[in-house]
């Protein structure tokens, strides 16, 4: 049997090669916060004394899951930028050092935020705490606005990010269809991170009552990532077939 130090144990995209070597100290410092992030977001640092203690604990699982989620995917988009472009400047340092500030700095307004909707929409049998005790009305408009920025925060960090990888293209050598789908990327970023602000002004002009309301508008995530995904997806096939068609023709000669 072979060993596996050294190999590359999670294949490239078939399509858009991998400028990254081995992974970086960047990557791995950033591994370590995004891990440190998590263990903020754990039910309980303390192992229950009780059953009642270990009920109480678990009724924050869903919360954790929903966050836990974000996290990754957030991880992921920085891990696929970085095997990407393999991009080692002082630039791309400090939005990678921007990023993993924002992130460390939301994971409480994150893991508050999705412990009162899940209480909420449990009715309260999923809550840590009293929903009563947790959050008032008049607060709800600033709790929106807080995740509103933090989620554009990142976005606008990604967007950058590649905006940054677009202008580099021709010293990482993208072709076209690398080059698409690096644009394609940058508008995606943009779009999300004007979702964010688009929520924060409508949390703030709604009335009161309403405010929470705001955060169904997140709903326009999935809806535009499948409209983009359809519009940028036939475009790049188009880019990708030419680009097949030319690179055979030209092996024929």
């Amino acid at each position: 049997m072979k060993p596996l130090i050294g190999q590359n144990l999670i294949p490239g995209e078939k399509h858009f090669r991998w400028r990254a070597g081995e992974i970086t100290r960047l990557e791995a410092f950033t591994d370590a916060v995004f891990a440190f992030a998590v263990t903020l977001l754990v039910v309980s640092l303390e192992v229950p004394k009780t059953f009642a203690e270990l009920t109480s604990a678990m009724k924050g699982f869903v919360a954790f899951a929903i966050c836990f989620a974000i996290l990754v995917q957030v991880w992921y988009e920085h891990y696929i930028f970085c095997r990407r472009y393999g991009l080692q400047t002082l630039y791309t340092v400090f939005l990678n050092s921007v990023l993993i500030f924002v992130v460390l700095f939301f994971v409480y307004p994150l893991k508050f935020l999705f412990s009162v909707v899940v209480g909420g929409f449990s009715g309260g049998a999923l809550a840590t705490h009293p929903m009563e005790d947790t959050i008032k009305i008049s607060q709800v408009p600033a709790l929106m606005v807080i995740y509103s920025l933090g989620f554009s925060a990142v976005a606008t960090v990604f967007a950058l990010l590649y905006r940054y990888a677009y202008k580099q293209r021709e010293q990482l050598a993208l072709n076209e269809y690398e080059s698409l789908c690096t644009r394609h990327a940058l508008i995606n970023q943009i779009a999300m991170a004007a979702l964010g602000v688009l929520v924060a002004v409508t949390a703030i002009v709604l009335p009161l009552r309403l405010s929470g309301a705001s955060g169904y508008l997140y709903v326009l995530v999935g809806v535009y990532y499948w409209t983009a995904g359809t519009i940028f997806g036939k475009r790049e096939t188009v880019v990708l077939e030419r680009m097949q068609a030319q690179s055979a023709s030209t092996s024929s000669v």
